[in-house]
């Protein structure tokens, strides 16, 4: 898996079609904004935000959300560096295969499948749940299928039409979430249809100040902040996709993490202000709150409409993200290599499949086993989160270490993270303090009681199968892949 010298100072600019890997470059700039934002904008901020606030207190909601927001702008930093130098699909597991070790890259895939295949199961019951608000007489599973035969033939057509289809998805929610903000401050300031006296910013006073949870609230919801952000990333699965990657990339990373953190320090301030803390979480939406105390009409079918296209595009993002996984580890032999063919179309179909009826097969055990099974992967699923991030900031480091040893220069990349290696250094301590939070939370604490073991299965099958050595990449792979540097920034 050697690579030419250009691509560590960016790769040369390259046409629809990618005779490596099969897949076609098709996607601009503003299909991977729209694509992380699709995959990060779902219930979480829609639905569970108020929990949130619940959790941490209203002042401690904006803090844990600030926080996400930043550290999620560091490990995006450290991506961007790292897939303009490798614009592959899969990203992130392929840059943990070539700079930790291919047991870590096998690692990292299996764990955000999971974490997206669970996202799928929960996703399609969701949506399932909410359509009978309009149609109470068509059972849940007739929607979860009609739901997975939509998501499953958007994939099916072509990489250009999902990211079309997720550009609109995407656009309904911002537009929802933009509406809400908009409104909220109109309730805030007194301008508002219900012709109410200002509300102010009186929510943050709470009867136990404004840290009534006190400053360990912060630390304990900074794991569901952290899993609020996730889906950012998905610009890096999407890199092997992406027209001219040293352009879209770093740009779509910068768009895509300044939007998301207006979006929801915003949407999460106006909520605080104006959903009561001792209320916040127990009985609606706080999106729906707010549209009620503002005075507009159908408030809640609007809602219920949004929320759904929200469902379905964090489900589309995840079925794209599940099948570029499996195509990835197909490519480097992790995996059958049948995994990664792909159609004249370039669609990874048969991965597109298996990664269907992983979504199915956790719907499923959501219904028959949601004590058990269920509760196993959704906690895998939210340690993957963390876990995958800390695999992109090592793996950042490892590129940035290897390239010094070989000569290389970090002002002659294309795109570089900045402040290394502070930046990086302190994106990790942030994530492993998050995982500290969850120890000391007893409803999370089943995050780490099956994710790391769930991760040392994966390391540990991996080593019995290739050795020890695959714990570390192989020293003739970085003498071929960090080549001495000498190209001008273009």
């Amino acid at each position: 898996m050697s690579a030419p010298a250009q691509d560590i100072a960016g790769p040369a600019p390259v046409g629809e079609a990618t005779a490596p890997t099969g897949l076609r470059r098709t996607m601009e700039s503003r299909h991977l904004v729209m694509i992380a934002l699709g995959g990060v904008i779902g219930s979480g901020l829609f639905v569970s935000s108020g929990y949130t606030i619940a959790q941490a207190g209203p002042l401690g909601a904006v803090i844990s959300y600030g926080l996400g927001a930043l550290v999620a702008y560091m490990v995006m930093s450290c991506l961007g560096e790292l897939t303009v130098v490798h614009p592959v699909s899969g990203g992130f597991h392929d840059h943990a295969t070539r700079y930790l070790g291919p047991a870590w890259g096998f690692a990292v895939a299996w764990l955000y499948w999971m974490c997206w295949a669970v996202a799928l199961g929960s996703e399609f019951t969701a949506a399932g749940l909410l359509m009978q608000r309009w149609f109470p007489a068509v059972p849940v599973w007739v929607f979860c299928l009609l739901f997975a035969a939509l998501l499953f033939g958007i994939n099916a057509t072509s990489s250009r039409v999902f990211a079309e289809t997720e550009f609109w998805f995407s656009l309904v929610k911002v537009v929802a979430v933009v509406a809400m903000i908009v409104v909220g401050a109109g309730v805030i300031t007194g301008i508002s249809p219900a012709g109410e006296a200002p509300a102010g910013l009186g929510g943050f006073a709470t009867s136990g100040g404004l840290f009534p949870t006190g400053a360990g609230g912060v630390l304990v919801t900074i794991l569901a902040v952290f899993y609020a952000f996730s889906g950012t990333e998905l610009i890096g699965v999407a890199a092997g996709e992406a027209k001219d990657p040293a352009r879209c990339i770093p740009r779509a990373l910068r768009t895509a993490v300044l939007r998301l953190t207006i979006f929801f320090v915003g949407a999460i301030a106006v909520i605080a202000a104006l959903v009561p803390f001792e209320t916040a979480g127990v009985d609606e939406s706080p999106f729906v709150t707010v549209f009620d105390r503002a005075g507009l009409p159908f408030g809640a079918d609007v809602m219920n409409f949004v929320i759904i296209t929200a469902l379905l595009s964090a489900g589309n993002s995840g079925l794209y993200s599940c099948t570029r996984m499996l195509h990835s580890l197909g490519e480097h032999g992790q995996a059958p290599r049948a995994l990664a063919r792909t159609t004249r179309r370039g669609i990874p179909l048969l991965a597109l499949g298996i990664s269907m009826l992983g979504g199915l097969a956790s719907l499923l055990s959501s219904v028959v086993a949601s004590e058990t099974l269920f509760l196993a992967l959704v906690s895998v699923a939210g340690f993957a989160v963390v876990a995958v991030w800390m695999a992109i900031v090592a793996s950042q480091i490892s590129f940035r270490l290897r390239l010094r040893r070989r000569g290389g220069r970090a002002g002659d990349l294309a795109y570089r993270s900045p402040f290394f290696p502070v930046l990086p250094i302190l994106a990790l301590v942030a994530l492993t303090a998050s995982l500290v939070g969850v120890a000391l939370d007893p409803a999370q604490r089943a995050a780490l009681w099956f994710g790391l073991p769930f991760t040392a299965v994966c390391v540990g099958w991996y080593c019995l199968r290739h050795g020890r050595s695959s714990l570390r990449p192989a020293p003739e792979v970085w003498a071929a892949q960090v080549p001495p540097v000498h190209h001008p920034l273009g």
